[in-house]
């Protein structure tokens, strides 16, 4: 069988007789074998989720199904979602869902997708969090809504208010929150940072995810970041930096004495963004680091 792109675009729907069926297994192997070639950093993980998807099925049950042969319908859907996979776009749009703090959240071009290392604003978020109880809180630039929707689904205390300028994203965040159980504990507000609860009482903690890298590495991001992603959630300025300062001043009002922010940072940007919360209405906690031990999330009390 012909395996170059631009012959074999994607396993074919309709297999000469003289080839072997198109079962799970061969239809993973040779996909994975394929995105490897177009350039997938998880080219196995990609042909699962897009198979899953394809079949209508949770992704475990191909594993307990590889010699199954695969119909002519799903298999052609497969076949599209390959195609634009090995042509840049990501599988989590291609599929409408990304998986966070094993919750499975809606996702689009209007939201950034959510990954893995921003976990650890939740994670800390908790940790901060726990036995305090009620807490109010701000997701800054919530997107999809993931941060904060994980943070209620595991603390039925906490009321946020999530906060974004596109309004497509928050209506995306608005499905997520319906569909994980907590639209009642969360209200959606459009604008810019901090603006829409500048007149509000005080908050326990604001957390956000912002726009952090420097505009001239965007050009440098991967094809399906740089071409697929809005370019709004990743363009912090020219040197990554003009969101994260603006969010900083902007909550020092906004925080009670005692209340925290929690911000997701660049792997190279820990001294900076510590260099800006070294203020006297702050007291600095310890940088944490994600799984491969790059700093990840700073924080700060508000004294």
């Amino acid at each position: 069988m012909m395996d170059s792109p631009e012959e074999t675009p994607a396993p074919p729907c309709d297999a000469p007789r003289s080839e072997p069926a198109w079962t799970v297994g061969r239809l993973l192997a040779w996909t994975a074998g394929y995105l490897k070639r177009s350039g997938s950093d998880t080219p196995r993980l990609d042909a699962e989720v897009m198979l899953a998807f394809a079949l209508a099925w949770e992704r475990v049950k191909l594993y307990t199904h590889f010699d199954l042969e695969v119909d002519d319908q799903p298999r052609a859907r497969f076949r599209e979602l390959v195609r634009h996979r090995a042509a840049g776009a990501p599988v989590a749009y291609l599929v409408g869902r990304k998986e966070f703090f094993s919750l499975a959240f809606e996702v689009g071009p209007d939201v950034l997708i959510p990954r893995p290392e921003s976990e650890f604003v939740v994670v800390e978020f908790l940790e901060c969090t726990r036995d305090r109880g009620p807490i109010r809180a701000v997701d800054v630039g919530t997107g999809s809504g993931c941060l904060a929707i994980a943070a209620l689904h595991h603390e039925p205390q906490t009321r946020f208010v999530a906060i974004d300028r596109c309004p497509r994203a928050l209506e995306v965040a608005r499905a997520n929150a319906l569909r994980h159980g907590v639209s009642d504990r969360i209200e959606f507000r459009e604008g810019d940072l901090l603006e829409p609860v500048q007149t509000d009482d005080p908050y326990d903690v604001i957390l956000s995810n912002p726009p952090y890298i420097p505009t001239a590495h965007i050009e440098k991001l991967a094809p399906g970041v740089r071409d697929h992603e809005p370019r709004a959630a990743l363009d912090g300025g020219p040197d990554g930096l003009d969101i994260v300062t603006r969010l900083i001043e902007q909550s020092i009002p906004l925080l009670r004495p005692g209340g925290r922010i929690i911000l997701e940072i660049g792997f190279d940007q820990e001294q900076a963004v510590r260099k800006l919360l070294t203020r006297p209405e702050f007291q600095l906690s310890p940088t944490i680091r994600d799984l491969s031990l790059h700093p990840r999330v700073v924080h700060a009390l508000r004294v």
